[in-house]
């Protein structure tokens, strides 16, 4: 079914947006999320999933939310990523969900990109290849991760992919919501490949731009999250 806009009825889309402790970069990364253009016969909603914080991202949000410039949801305990992200599906009013980083490694000027599958009806889950596109900065240890997961996710679901750990994916509203996801840290990029796979639905991809940034700037991602990621391929398959 086609998500082409009409001019009496725009397509919502629905930016989230999971964050833990990212006081350097959040201000900056909601204003490119929010200025970012979208396709003609669409409307934006930022939804921004505080996991946590402790060092003053939550007050920065909640001032943001109040002044209506987002849609906001705050938790006690750093639950993790996934966690994060089931929140921000439930509260998602879009028919097309975005997966948003806190921090500046991806460009939100690529939405367009993710969107125009979507809008022309020739995908139902899009995925932005950051192997397709400009890629800097990506550590070598990261670069290998990312070349086994997607080895695996293309051996064991048929996927077809160059980059399965991204964090730009977006999907059709009524793919999530066939899906049952567990996940509560990283490991949401293989469960939802997993899933989305195992439906029998396409992954489409598109080339964008990503500027990796260091544990010293403040990626959280370990290696033992890339070990759960394997383990989480394999778990789903068999």
């Amino acid at each position: 079914m086609s998500a082409a806009p009409t001019s009496e009825q725009p397509v919502r889309v629905s930016i989230i947006i999971p964050v833990y402790n990212e006081i350097r970069s959040v201000d900056e990364v909601l204003r490119r999320a929010l200025e970012a253009p979208l396709p003609a016969g669409c409307e934006k909603e930022v939804i921004v999933v505080d996991d946590g914080s402790t060092d003053g991202t939550t007050a920065l949000l909640r001032e943001l939310a109040e002044s209506g410039q987002i849609r906001f949801h705050a938790t006690v305990l750093n639950f993790g990523k996934g966690t994060a992200l089931r929140v921000g599906f439930r509260m998602a009013t879009g028919q097309i969900l975005i997966v948003q980083d806190g921090d500046l490694e991806y460009d939100p000027r690529d939405y367009a990109r993710l969107l125009e599958p979507m809008l022309s009806g020739k995908a139902q889950v899009v995925y932005g290849s950051r192997f397709r596109g400009q890629l800097t900065g990506m550590a070598w240890q990261n670069l290998l991760a990312n070349k086994i997961l997607t080895f695996l996710a293309n051996v064991l679901y048929g996927a077809r992919i160059t980059d399965e750990a991204t964090a730009y994916k977006a999907f059709r509203r009524e793919v999530l919501a066939r899906i049952d996801l567990k996940c509560r840290r990283f490991e949401f990029c293989p469960e939802v490949t997993a899933k989305v796979r195992r439906l029998g639905i396409a992954i489409e991809e598109v080339p964008i731009s990503y500027h990796g940034r260091t544990a010293a700037e403040g990626k959280k991602i370990r290696w033992l999250d890339g070990v759960e990621a394997v383990w989480t391929l394999l778990r789903c398959r068999f």
